[in-house]
Formats: structure tokens, C-alpha cells, sequence
């Protein structure tokens, strides 16, 4: 099964997806797998990569860091079966688009959509982590702007290929497709 979670910062759309990961490895028996998107750029990213860390402690995840080209997290010794739990599909649009040597591919998001299907075919059992960013009503710059496009186009494609979609607005689940487990 896959799960597609979105919802505002810091609803507990984290949290919330482990349990459903974790269901998932136990249910089947498989490993436990989290993909970890995020690359750190300051001392509020490295907070809550250690946060995010602690939380999952003793949980039986095997923690695969990949920041950009995510299919090249389902290496040989990572089993294709498994439970995958991809937190954030934001952190890693950010990372494609947004260059660390300051250059922007606003190409990212159609690839990065494409590159997250294939990774649906290949596992069939991930549970996606978004942020609802782009139904703000303000107006931003032409490169924010274009993020946010690129993020709702892409969490549009997951919603489509998932079972489950969820929305997670303070601690609370909102079920759009798919019946709660």
C-alpha cells in the first residue's frame, strides 16, 4: 500500500506516518526503511534532523539518506519489498531545484514527479510526506512561486498513484481517498 500524508509544519504529519510505516513492516514482515530527504543547511535543519532521529529511536528503522536522485536510495542491499517511509517530498524538491552552487533547475519538478512514480513501481510500499505549501493566497517571488507549482503538481501525482491520502492539520487526520486502517 502506498500512503501519500499532507498537511502544515509541524502537525505531526511525522509522527503520523511512522505509525503507519511501522504497521506496514510489522503487518508484512518486511524491513523497515526511512528515507531521509532533508539536506542541512543551517542550525534549524540539523534541530530538527536530530529531533526527527530521537523520535524514531528503537523503532527498527534503517535510516537511507538521500537528498536528490531518489531512486538511487533502492541500492542492492536494500530490499524493494520493504516499508519505506520518504520524509519530505519538499526537502527533496528543494534539494533538486534549489542548487547548493546557487543555480535553480526549474526542470526539478517534472523529473523529481517521474523519479517518485518509478520509486512507487519499484516498492509499492512507501508512505510520502509533503507540506502543503502551495495553497497560500499570498504572492511570492517568480522562484517561489514556481517551487510551489512544482510541489502541488507533484503531490497531485502521488495522490493519484496512492491509496491512502491523508491530511494532517493539528494532530488530527483528514482522510481523502482510501479508508483509515
Amino acid at each position: 500500500m502506498n500512503v501519500f500524508i499532507s498537511g502544515g509544519c509541524k502537525n505531526g504529519k511525522s509522527m503520523y506516518a511512522q505509525h503507519i510505516a511501522r504497521e506496514m513492516s510489522e503487518s508484512q514482515s518486511v524491513p523497515l526503511y526511512y528515507v531521509a530527504t532533508m539536506i542541512p543547511t543551517d542550525d534549524e535543519d540539523r534541530a530538527r534532523i536530530k529531533r526527527h532521529l530521537a523520535e524514531r529511536d528503537g523503532w527498527g528503522f534503517e535510516t537511507i539518506e538521500q537528498g536528490t536522485s531518489i531512486c538511487d536510495a533502492l541500492k542492492d542491499e536494500v530490499n524493494c519489498d520493504g516499508a519505506f517511509l520518504m520524509d519530505s517530498v519538499t526537502a527533496l524538491l528543494s534539494n533538486e531545484m534549489f542548487r547548493a552552487d546557487g543555480s535553480v533547475d526549474f526542470s526539478a519538478g517534472e523529473r523529481v514527479a517521474h523519479e517518485l512514480l518509478s520509486f512507487v513501481e519499484r516498492t509499492g510500499n512507501t508512505v510520502f510526506v509533503s507540506d502543503g505549501i502551495y495553497s497560500d493566497a499570498r504572492c511570492f517571488d517568480s522562484y517561489t512561486e514556481s517551487y510551489r507549482e512544482a510541489l502541488a503538481n507533484i503531490d497531485k501525482a502521488l495522490a493519484a498513484v496512492c491509496d491512502q491520502v491523508i491530511e494532517v492539520a493539528y494532530g488530527h487526520q483528514y482522510f481523502y481517498k482510501g479508508a483509515k486502517l
